[in-house]
């Protein structure tokens, strides 16, 4: 039991780097006081005492924000960052050395009895409020970027951001890392194509109509373009 405390907490100096002394990491973080309770509700659970488990699963979301079901099974060095709002269904299961943040949800899309949540791999990232729905699996070392809601299976080592979550990258190597600023964004990227499609078909306007000798107005909307072209990252040209 200790042994597996003080891993516990060596997790949590390793992937929190505003983590300072144990004191500290022992009192103040509902993450670990959520694991903790969580490891003896779902004992209680897999020893058919069901009512107890429910009922120590009820206290710690009382205590943590945090619901765990008693049914999930979590494997080590796991850790969820700041806690507040994640919700982890009955059949969910997760690997080992897997980072989660707030406001994330592992949950189900029946009501059939049988597997219904996500199996979560080895060294996976989920960031700040994403969802993952339903028996699906994601891989080892993959990464989901914060807001994702995922409906279908993540390879291994594949970055998934969006709604619905689509993989924007894959890595054969696992990751331990989100850089939530670094993550492509497919939808930005739609739109820095169509703005650029745009440009090119007004340049081309531009000199049909001068090359008729047409007064070409002055064109307001042009200068709102150039404005959200500049917001995507993507300099317009006069």
């Amino acid at each position: 039991m200790f042994k597996l405390l003080r891993e516990d907490i060596r997790t949590v100096f390793a992937k929190d780097p505003a983590a300072r002394n144990v004191a500290e990491v022992l009192l103040f973080y509902p993450g670990l006081h959520a694991l903790r309770l969580h490891r003896t509700a779902n004992f209680l659970w897999r020893y058919r005492l069901r009512f107890l488990a429910r009922g120590l699963s009820f206290l710690n979301r009382f205590l943590t924000n945090i619901e765990i079901h008693p049914g999930a099974t979590i494997g080590r060095r796991f850790f969820i960052d700041h806690g507040a709002g994640v919700v982890i269904g009955g059949t969910a299961e997760i690997g080992d050395d897997v980072l989660m943040y707030q406001g994330v949800v592992l949950g189900g899309t029946t009501l059939k009895k049988g597997k219904r949540h996500p199996t979560v791999g080895n060294n996976v990232v989920i960031g700040t409020g994403a969802v993952a729905l339903g028996a699906i699996t994601i891989g080892d070392g993959a990464r989901i970027g914060s807001g994702s809601v995922v409906v279908k299976s993540v390879p291994a080592g594949a970055t998934v951001v969006g709604i619905p979550g689509r993989v924007v990258d894959e890595h054969r190597k696992p990751l331990t890392d989100l850089e939530h600023g670094k993550l492509p964004d497919p939808v930005a990227e739609a739109v820095r194509l169509i703005l650029a499609e745009q440009q090119k078909l007004e340049e081309r306007l531009e000199k049909l109509e001068t090359s008729s000798g047409v007064t070409v107005p002055q064109d307001e909307l042009w200068n709102r373009i150039r404005e959200i072209m500049k917001e995507f990252g993507q300099e317009a040209e006069d």
